[in-house]
């Protein structure tokens, strides 16, 4: 979730600053930090949530699992190939109007994978309390 709110505020940052070479260096910034950091994390919380969960029959687990494979098609189908196109774009000095439409909405689908993200935290913070015996 930090990685994902570091890349906003990146993105926020280089587009206050208006020039171009903020964005490329943001974008550049952003491609890297998917490869080393953002694609093994979110690979480790599906594998380690999947192994954690077997068994599981509860509703919860099966919810988070929905959120999770919401959340890796999000990732692998519209913000990777958001991501390298922006970075594409940048690197041939246009940044335009289509550029910012395609910005925006990269964000807006970080914004949902933030969102889910959170969902399946508090979910696993409930999780892990003690369940109360009924009266």
């Amino acid at each position: 979730m930090l990685t994902i709110l570091a890349f906003q505020a990146l993105l926020w940052r280089a587009e206050a600053s208006g020039y171009p070479e903020d964005i490329l260096a943001a974008r550049v910034a952003i491609l890297w930090g998917v490869g080393l950091v953002l694609v093994p994390a979110m690979a480790g919380a599906g594998i380690s949530g999947a192994v954690m969960g077997r068994g599981w029959k509860r509703p919860e687990i099966a919810a988070k699992a929905r959120r999770m494979r919401v959340i890796a098609a999000n990732g692998l189908l519209v913000l990777l190939p958001l991501a390298i196109a922006l970075w594409w774009l940048a690197s041939k000095g246009m940044v335009e109007e289509r550029f910012f439409w395609l910005q925006r909405l990269e964000m807006l689908a970080g914004l949902v994978n933030l969102a889910l993200l959170g969902l399946n935290m508090r979910a696993g913070l409930r999780l892990r309390r003690p369940r109360r015996m009924a009266a």
